[in-house]
């Protein structure tokens, strides 16, 4: 692919989601997110491989199908009450439609089955893409129709991606799909308080694609798919093996690391919301999804050579390693301190 067509897609990504973003009638929005799937499209096909080509379809599809839902809603809203405001969305059967929408845009369970697929047939670069930027519009939008939707609802959505993200991810070697599971798991944790407090949805979404984009970096750097490769990258890069570790342990929410702050204040939110036992049901799914990314680390970093991986050694490369792998794994290990910055009241 040349430089220009990906500087024209990176452009259209831009301009898509900020299109989304910024606007607060249906229409716009909806034209920011087909402009973000048609942007991307090249992108996840760029290989020409049947895989590549198949994850494709299926995304195009899934969106098609999902902002046809979006425009469906938004149509049944203005129908019954002549708004075509974001804001607006009033009417229980349009806000239950828009839930499926933007569940299926998100990848959240039951709408979850076309994720793995599409980020396993994706190149490292673009499966990032998809885990980060392209969730961000429908993210927004959930925030801004945030007061209108059945909080019912989304817990039960949010809690069965908790359990399915990591239940799935227990049997994976690809890391591509196990990356794609530990989304879904962190789209529940999302889901779950978007009704309750929306601020700390976008909080865990903002540190989720830092931590997110430091793993998919760091893994590019390595060129590292599968879980037998990631065995023979210690003699290669150990000081970014090490990182790679670490930052990992913080998307499974260990303390003391970054990806502990938005579980402690999304459990602690539940509990003032009289929602104790759904705030450890999905505490408790989450240690499945911990157990995966143990597995991930311990290939990282624990498994030394010799070892009983039959794939051969990679050879080695003396490549630097770039600033942004380096600031994004640095923080995304450690911003725990920020904490009493968001406790205060402004």
């Amino acid at each position: 692919m040349t430089p220009q067509a990906k500087l024209i897609f990176a452009l259209s990504l831009t301009l898509g989601t900020t299109i989304t973003i910024s606007s607060n009638h249906w229409i716009t929005a909806w034209a920011g997110l087909e402009i973000n799937t048609l942007a991307i499209l090249p992108l996840i096909a760029k290989s020409h491989h049947p895989r590549a080509i198949e994850a494709a379809t299926k995304y195009f599809l899934t969106q098609a199908t999902a902002s046809a839902l979006l425009l469906f809603s938004a149509m049944m809203n203005a129908w019954h009450t002549g708004q075509w405001d974001i804001t607006q969305l009033t009417h229980p059967t349009a806000c239950l439609v828009l839930t499926s929408a933007i569940a299926m845009k998100l990848g959240l369970a039951p709408f979850h089955f076309w994720f793995p697929e599409v980020l396993q047939g994706s190149p490292l670069t673009t499966a990032l893409l998809l885990s980060t930027v392209m969730k961000f519009p429908p993210v927004t939008l959930l925030y801004m129709t945030s007061t209108s939707l059945n909080p019912t609802l989304l817990t039960c959505m949010a809690i069965l991606s908790a359990a399915l993200g990591g239940w799935m991810g227990l049997n994976q070697t690809q890391i591509r799909k196990i990356l794609a599971f530990s989304s879904i798991s962190h789209l529940g944790w999302m889901a779950i308080i978007i009704s309750y407090n929306p601020k700390l949805t976008l909080l865990n979404f903002y540190l989720y694609s830092l931590m997110t984009a430091a793993v998919f970096l760091a893994l590019n750097a390595i060129k590292t798919l599968k879980l037998s490769t990631l065995m023979t990258t210690w003699t290669k890069t150990p000081a970014l093996s090490a990182m790679l570790m670490l930052t990992l342990l913080s998307l499974a929410g260990l303390p003391p690391l970054t990806g502990f702050l938005p579980k402690w204040l999304i459990i602690q939110e539940l509990t003032k919301q009289d929602m104790a036992p759904a705030a450890i049901t999905i505490s408790l799914l989450s240690l499945l999804s911990l157990f995966f990314y143990l597995r991930l680390a311990y290939c990282a970093t624990i498994t030394l050579p010799p070892h009983t991986t039959n794939h051969m050694k990679q050879w080695y490369t003396n490549s630097p390693i770039s600033t942004a792998t380096a600031i994004l794994t640095t923080t995304s290990i450690m911003l725990l301190p920020i904490s009493p910055l968001i406790f205060t009241p402004a």
